[in-house]
């Protein structure tokens, strides 16, 4: 496992995990999103019990959760969380090289609707 951090739309450095692939070369990403009162520690254990070893996992905080800054389980608005999840999926993009149609997401509650929402916009 690796962790970083990547800049959002508003320059805020959001803390993430990442699981290279097994096999070595990637055939594609997977996006875990927490529910809304967790981290992504909470669902590391979804990238070893999937035995998905061709894909790449990645995992955030998302703001105000884990070790993102923030207000503790705040962000400024749902928008605002929705924009930081396009930013972190950028970023898998540009550093994973993959294409939009090689990532997939795997979300809980509140995860699940904000990655509706960033799917729908």
């Amino acid at each position: 496992m690796i962790e970083s951090a990547f800049a959002s739309h508003d320059g805020v450095e959001l803390f993430y995990r990442a699981w290279p692939a097994r096999s070595g070369t990637a055939k594609g990403a997977i996006v875990l999103l927490h529910r809304g009162h967790e981290h992504s520690g909470r669902v590391a254990h979804i990238a070893e019990e999937l035995g998905l070893d061709d894909f790449a996992f990645y995992a955030w905080d998302a703001r105000g959760h884990g070790r993102s800054p923030g207000e503790r389980g705040h962000s400024p608005s749902f928008a605002h969380s929705v924009r930081d999840l396009d930013c972190f999926v950028r970023h898998i993009r540009e550093t994973g090289g993959f294409a939009m149609d090689q990532i997939a997401v795997v979300a809980q509650s509140v995860g699940a609707v904000l990655a509706s929402t960033w799917v729908h916009d």
